[in-house]
């Protein structure tokens, strides 16, 4: 049987030698390198705490066939980056994928999230070009390039800030990548001989390559149980097309892989010992103290501590902050009393990246929204969780309209109570919900409003 990733590649070169004739090599170089030089976007999205997914935009494959008659590119991109993907790959081979170059430089300028380029790299001209296009990554094959080709290309990707993602499908094609310097490695678990897909060959091939290395296992993903199956392999990300392709609701498609068809729920404000009693009935997934003197709400980190120690530990304890000292947040956090960390005042985005640091704990920023102008901040933040709220405990709700603007994941807050959470849910399916006084009777939370509020959080994310 012919090697279907060969002839592809004697079709690449061909095209190659067409597109040098319309903008040379020389020159293609040089655009490139005049360019700024990226920050390795690629492999540092895939870094985070959990397995980071990559979702395709592909038309076609020479195994499947016309995937998508309809192909609104830009808009399954959008799509995407509001369902939370952390990267997209773009097929830009034209012949087999029915890809195209002008996808990713459209892509590429729609979004804030990093775009890899998946085409087969034959020449450097491609990563060249793929820098000009708006790439953050190209994809490097072991099997088409051979170990001296692979360790040029990662050297031209290194000097321009491209991330690489080498791909292997076997354990000598493993070490012919961690010999080259691969950062990222791909193992594709499709044959390319026969098409025959194991998402096995991946988790058989995490033991070879070390923890330092980011691991991506490629192909034949379709079910919440296979990324359950790879997050227990302790792999790093997912590259998913035809089975998010094929979804009329991309969206539900990604959160249903991630095992997310719930919305994270955060009860905050925790005050008694009895509060974490119920909780520990109830099980939400996030419990929130609160640091802020001026709030009614405080309680000392001693208290903090010991709520922790009396809470059961499936439940993640978020520490509310109002631009305190970061000297006092890490001694809370050194504690031991928190695991996420939440900054609720006007703290810029380098205190932000400073406190992740210092501290090693997720950080949740909240913004106050009070029209769709207020949006655009929260995009921007590098922090790994967004908040969206009124105020500070007002316990009111914001026009929510204004979400149809945010492409991360995010916990809706303000004015959420048993009920109206439903509609909440349903009409803008967002990351968690966070309430604190809408489980509330004269200051003090209600037992009887938590469990309403959690039980109808849940039966909705059933459907």
């Amino acid at each position: 049987m012919e090697n279907i990733l060969y002839k592809i590649a004697d079709s690449t070169r061909k095209r190659v030698a067409e597109a040098k004739k319309t903008i040379p090599a020389e020159k293609m170089k040089a655009d490139a390198l005049a360019m700024p030089k990226l920050g390795f976007e690629f492999e540092n999205a895939l870094k985070k705490t959990g397995i980071s997914f990559i979702c395709e935009c592909k038309k076609a494959s020479p195994s499947k066939g016309l995937i998508a008659e309809d192909f609104p590119y830009l808009d399954i991109a959008r799509e995407y980056e509001k369902a939370g993907a952390d990267c997209i790959s773009v097929l830009t081979e034209p012949e087999y994928f029915l890809g195209s170059t002008e996808y990713l430089r459209e892509i590429a300028a729609a979004v804030k999230i990093p775009c890899i380029r998946k085409d087969f790299v034959v020449d450097e001209y491609m990563i060249y070009e793929a820098r000009t296009l708006g790439a953050s990554a190209v994809l490097l094959i072991c099997s088409i390039l051979g170990a001296e080709k692979l360790r040029e290309y990662i050297g031209i990707c290194d000097t321009l800030g491209l991330s690489a993602l080498v791909e292997a499908h076997d354990e000598e094609e493993v070490k012919m990548a961690l010999e080259a310097g691969a950062r990222v490695i791909g193992v594709n678990n499709r044959n390319l001989k026969d098409f025959s897909v194991s998402t096995g060959n991946a988790v058989k091939l995490r033991e070879l390559v070390p923890e330092n290395v980011v691991f991506v296992a490629e192909s034949g993903i379709k079910t919440a149980e296979d990324i359950k199956m790879l997050r227990d392999a302790k792999i790093d990300a997912v590259l998913i097309g035809e089975t998010l392709m094929r979804a009329k609701d991309k969206r539900k498609k990604l959160r249903e892989l991630r095992g997310d068809k719930m919305p994270k729920i955060k009860i905050c404000g925790i005050m008694r010992e009895q509060d974490c009693d119920c909780l520990n009935e109830t099980l939400p997934d996030l419990a929130g103290f609160i640091f802020w003197k001026k709030s009614r709400r405080c309680i000392t980190p001693d208290t903090a501590l010991k709520f922790r120690e009396r809470l059961d530990r499936r439940i993640k304890t978020v520490g509310v902050f109002v631009d305190e000292d970061i000297d006092t947040i890490c001694n809370i956090a050194r504690s031991g009393a928190i695991d996420v960390i939440q900054l609720h005042g006007t703290e810029t985005d380098e205190t932000v990246e400073r406190i992740k640091a210092l501290t090693g704990l997720p950080v949740m920023k909240a913004f106050t929204v009070k029209g769709a102008a207020d949006i655009d901040p929260a995009m921007r933040t590098p922090a790994d969780m967004l908040l969206l709220d009124n105020g500070r405990g007002t316990g009111e709700s914001f026009d929510w309209d204004n979400l149809e603007d945010v492409d991360r994941l995010y916990y809706l807050a303000g004015g959420l109570d048993p009920d109206n959470v439903a509609e909440a849910v349903e009409r803008y399916c967002p990351y968690g919900v966070d309430v604190s006084s809408g489980v509330e009777t004269d200051g003090q939370k209600d037992s009887d409003k938590i469990r309403r509020f959690i039980n109808t959080v849940r039966t909705v994310g059933l459907f």
